[in-house]
């Protein structure tokens, strides 16, 4: 089988576009298009990521919503600095100057079977030469919520 034959069976198999992104993938990059072109109208100063925040977080399914809401408490209470927004249509927080830190991605938003909880490269998470920047959750107990508060607290130092 010659490299052209092969390259199209292989497209012809993955259950994506053209492009190679998902559907929800897609729709996460245009709603993070959305938010930058709100956040340009508004100004970056002044655009309101506590309503943005929140009104993402009423959409989302029981549990996800549960776990989104106690994550953003407990971010605000352990990193009062973070500003919260929303990152691809995902409750975030960035550093004052607006680079995300953290982010929550719930298990509906690319249809998983859990959400995830991650931290970008500017993230004060190092340990040696290898070291985890993104959990996966399926509930929150109150010591999954002491965790997130340790790593949140370190990662913002």
């Amino acid at each position: 089988m010659n490299d052209t034959k092969k390259t199209t069976k292989r497209a012809a198999t993955r259950n994506t576009s053209a492009t190679g992104w998902t559907d929800e993938e897609r729709e996460a990059m245009k709603e993070h298009a959305r938010e930058l072109k709100a956040a340009k109208r508004r100004g970056a100063a002044k655009a309101d990521g506590e309503a943005d925040v929140r009104a993402k977080i009423a959409e989302m399914p029981d549990a996800d919503r549960d776990m989104a809401e106690r994550i953003h408490a407990v971010v605000k209470a352990v990193a009062p600095d973070l500003v919260p927004r929303t990152w691809y249509g995902m409750p975030a927080y960035a550093t004052p100057d607006g680079k995300v830190l953290c982010f929550f991605t719930p298990a509906a938003k690319f249809k998983e079977r859990y959400a995830t909880f991650g931290f970008n490269a500017g993230a004060n998470l190092d340990d040696g030469t290898m070291w985890p920047t993104s959990w996966a959750l399926t509930k929150m107990t109150k010591a999954d919520e002491a965790k997130i508060g340790e790593l949140v607290k370190k990662a913002a130092s």
